[in-house]
């Protein structure tokens, strides 16, 4: 198994996951399910390997099933993320219409200035200060608002620079509140 992040549990994380898995018990898809909300628990929204070993003892599912569990989906994350996710579709139509462009004007305005790094098709990066996760995607399938970029869960269709850099701004001031 790749080294994934440690986190140790708490009892208060353990008290979650217990509750978590007896929801769940018995029912189809259970180990999503519960995989899903272990993530969405975390403040960093990941998975740590602590809470995978948890999860595989508790519902008796070997360690290796779990971890190609969230290997596989690509909702799931084994490394904290921003408090931000932005996801760029690089897919045929969107590749197109202009997302390189908008990964790397994205790149460079949070920080990641390396000339000689070209980004690849499949990248997941995390800005220093834990603010933001910048992310691509194979496709969204949603080709006919191309080019396509999710903020937070929230997609955009039809995506430009100056917009992107508006919704930038606007988290940005949204995560300065908090």
């Amino acid at each position: 198994m790749a080294t994934l992040t440690s986190v140790p549990l708490v009892e208060s994380d353990q008290e979650f996951l217990d509750k978590l898995i007896a929801g769940h018990r018995g029912r189809p898809g259970a180990l999503l399910g519960i995989l899903e909300k272990a993530q969405d628990h975390h403040p960093r929204k990941f998975l740590p390997r602590e809470t995978l070993e948890y999860i595989a003892a508790k519902t008796d599912t070997p360690l290796a099933r779990v971890y190609s569990v969230v290997t596989f989906y690509a909702l799931f994350n084994l490394e904290p993320q921003g408090k931000n996710t932005i996801c760029i579709c690089r897919g045929t139509a969107c590749h197109t219409r202009g997302s390189r462009e908008l990964l790397e004007s994205l790149m460079f305005k949070l920080g990641f200035h390396n000339p000689d790094e070209e980004p690849g098709d499949k990248i997941a990066l995390n800005t220093s200060d834990g603010k933001y996760t910048i992310r691509t995607v194979a496709c969204f399938g949603q080709c006919a608002l191309a080019p396509v970029v999710e903020v937070n869960h929230e997609v955009y269709g039809h995506m430009n620079e100056q917009t992107l850099r508006r919704e930038l701004e606007h988290l940005g001031r949204e995560t300065a509140k908090k």
